[in-house]
């Protein structure tokens, strides 16, 4: 579904993704792990067009997607959950989900589809006419995915889910990414610190390092490598 060749950006003179090669299989979660600072974050906003691409290739579904602009992007069925969520602070819970449909014409299905995120999510019925400023943390994670969601994406993406949550929060999300990817037979592309949670429901993993991939291999492989255990499990 997706494939980065060799991809190279920049942030000025600092050299933020250096040569950066990954494949991501049509229904898998994948997962990207690696510190602050690695290029987590910039590999998501390179796929997304935020982040110019010096050099390399994006593909997705064979074309590539590295020179079109953001919203462009989103059309052709790649969304992403940002870091710190970003919603819409002083709109209702309602109007995020709406905004997330912004570009879909589909009337009658947009219904459905909020009726859906409600299902997976039914803290967020209940506060659907209150800001999403006035959420708690975990809620506001959960408008942040449901917003996504409407858009209705092939290939999801993920930045720090778990970021500043609390240990049972994090849990119900990172189950409901699960169920996201095995009902709807949605692409899941997860980049976290919390490397424990996210290899144990990615098929694989990649690990990044300066800017570079320097591991890949199935989850549970890379949950069991003694390298991957001590740097980022603290094991």
């Amino acid at each position: 579904m997706l494939e980065l060749r060799n991809v190279n950006a920049y942030y000025g003179n600092i050299h933020a993704l250096r040569d950066v090669s990954l494949t991501i299989d049509s229904g898998e979660v994948i997962t990207l792990i690696g510190a602050n600072g690695a290029g987590k974050s910039t590999t998501l906003m390179a796929i997304c067009g935020i982040m110019p691409v010096r050099s390399g290739e994006i593909l997705f579904r064979g074309e590539p997607i590295q020179a079109l602009r953001p919203e462009n992007i989103v059309s052709l069925g790649i969304c992403q959950v940002p870091e710190g969520r970003h919603i819409f602070s002083e709109l209702s819970v309602r109007e995020n989900l709406d905004m997330g449909a912004f570009l879909r014409r589909d009337t009658a299905n947009i219904k459905r589809d909020i009726d859906h995120v409600y299902s997976l999510f039914p803290i967020l019925e209940q506060r659907h006419n209150q800001p999403g400023g006035n959420l708690s943390g975990g809620e506001q994670q959960m408008l942040a995915i449901s917003r996504a969601l409407m858009a209705r994406p092939q290939l999801l993406l993920l930045d720090e889910p778990s970021m500043g949550l609390a240990p049972l929060v994090i849990k119900q999300i990172f189950s409901i990414i699960q169920r996201i990817n095995q009902e709807s037979d949605t692409t899941v592309f997860l980049v976290e610190q919390n490397a424990n949670q996210a290899l144990r429901i990615a098929n694989r993993g990649y690990v990044i390092e300066n800017g570079g991939i320097v591991l890949s291999d199935d989850g549970d492989k890379l949950l069991d490598n003694p390298d991957v255990q001590k740097a980022y499990l603290g094991i």
